[in-house]
């Protein structure tokens, strides 16, 4: 028996240094089954909370309900008391009393109800909330953890290759030749463009667009009653040919 003992407590350790090592391999999973395990604990407390929430509704109901009965048995007992019938209303009246005390002891009940409610739910939030904040940190240390990680990965691969700038000469050359290539077809490009542009046509344009705006404001502020401010650009002044010899001796 002893020996099957002692083999029972090596195989719970081996067990257990498995399992150990996949958690440290694994701490994404470990927090989503913490996760699952608290979604399933809310929602058994939510389950609760809905039977506290739907015993305070069905006080509510009954509160409404004996009210409205109190209200028909105090007109009865007014009723019968003015015909004269005072056993009836005698009655009436007993059935008011006990009534009342059962609206007493409803009211009552609602409100320890409502304040169990509200106190439960005041709980589930900040329980709520410091899980949120809780996995939010955890997160955090997890990417750190993660980062810091993939930075010794990256040392250790970099202290196990011994290279030099030199070793890649001759990708590097071409390298710089595809670019300067590519660099001479651009340029050749951007210059036939350049020279294909019609630059009066362009300077005309843009003479005409500015005559248009300046009738465009000078009529809006004759509209207004507004004198036109004088531009400063002075107007191109009118072409005149050239006068010959023979124009100017016979003038």
């Amino acid at each position: 028996m002893a020996i099957f003992a002692r083999i029972g407590r090596l195989f719970k350790g081996f067990l257990s240094l498995f399992v150990s090592g996949i958690e440290r391999r694994n701490p994404e999973a470990l927090m989503e089954a913490a996760r699952q395990e608290f979604r399933d604990r809310m929602a058994q407390y939510n389950g609760a909370l809905a039977r506290l929430a739907g015993i305070a509704e069905r006080l509510k109901a009954q509160i409404r309900a004996k009210t409205t009965k109190a209200q028909d048995l105090e007109r009865r007992i007014l009723a019968n008391h003015r015909a004269n019938n005072l056993e009836l209303a005698g009655s009436l009246a007993r059935e008011l009393q006990e009534l009342k005390a059962d609206l007493t002891t409803d009211t009552q009940e609602l409100s320890e109800t409502e304040d169990a409610y509200q106190a439960n739910m005041r709980q589930a939030k900040v329980v709520q909330k410091e899980f949120e904040d809780k996995v939010q940190r955890l997160d955090r240390q997890l990417s750190q953890v993660k980062v810091k990680e993939a930075q010794a990965e990256a040392a250790s691969a970099l202290g196990g290759v011994a290279f030099k700038v030199g070793d890649l000469g001759d990708t590097m050359k071409t390298v710089e030749e595809v670019l300067n290539k590519r660099y001479e077809l651009s340029a050749g490009k951007a210059r036939v463009a350049k020279d294909m542009v019609d630059i009066h046509a362009v300077e005309e344009k843009e003479s005409e667009r500015k005559a248009l705006e300046h009738n465009a404001l000078a009529e809006f502020l004759a509209s207004q009653g507004i004198a036109a401010t004088p531009t400063t650009e002075s107007a191109p002044a009118p072409a005149t040919k050239d006068i010959g010899p023979a124009q100017q001796t016979n003038q």
